[in-house]
């Protein structure tokens, strides 16, 4: 039996090899993750990142409430995972506790 989408509920999910694809969101899912009950959370080239991954930023973003912005190149480590659009929670020295979306990295 083929699981419904974790992300948005939707019961059109296919099977694509190893993963399970929902056509309504885009959201990709392992069958692995599926049957363990875990988030699983991708960087901007596909690889699988976990609790304490260090990441670094592949585009400029604007930071609300400051001055300055996220510069491309900027390592982050001890990355935390978490539910919601901006899946990826950490403190950027300079910066702070701030929460990023994992298109926006790549693993380091």
């Amino acid at each position: 039996m083929i699981p419904k989408c974790p992300k948005c509920q939707s019961e059109y999910v296919y099977e694509d090899g190893e993963l399970y694809i929902c056509p309504e969101c885009g959201y990709e899912f392992s069958k692995e993750a599926k049957e363990e009950g875990g988030l699983v959370v991708k960087d901007a080239h596909g690889n699988i990142l976990k609790d304490g991954d260090s990441v670094v930023v592949i585009k400029d973003l604007k930071v609300k409430g400051a001055s300055s912005s996220l510069k491309v190149g900027t390592k982050v480590k001890n990355i935390r995972l978490c539910e919601g659009d901006h899946n990826i929670d950490c403190k950027i020295p300079g910066f702070g506790a701030m929460k990023l979306k994992s298109e926006f990295v790549k693993k380091a």
